[in-house]
């Protein structure tokens, strides 16, 4: 048996459970605003992902159309936050 140490115990954990996605989900509302600025991050309702989908939810209508045109910087800059390629695809709701 090989020899891990916790953090690379809890990565290899988080790579084969079903709560990875919710973790991520959570580590991008942390970083949420710094990525987005105050004004989408204070107008974004629900941050999901699901797969390699991350769904962001809104009710406020401008912002909803603002989000979509910014669907491949949302991408990279969220790939870039996590130090990963996590998601694949920007869903706006």
């Amino acid at each position: 048996m090989g020899e891990y140490s916790i953090s690379e115990a809890m990565q290899e954990f988080l790579r084969r459970s079903r709560l990875k996605g919710g973790i991520q989900a959570l580590q991008i509302e942390d970083v949420w605003e710094d990525i987005m600025g105050k004004t989408v991050a204070r107008y974004t309702d629900k941050l999901q992902i699901i797969g390699d989908k991350l769904i962001i939810t809104t009710h406020v209508a401008p912002l909803k159309n603002e989000l979509k045109y910014q669907k491949e910087k949302i991408k990279q800059r969220v790939n870039e936050a996590l130090q990963q390629k996590v998601i694949n695809e920007v869903i706006i709701q």
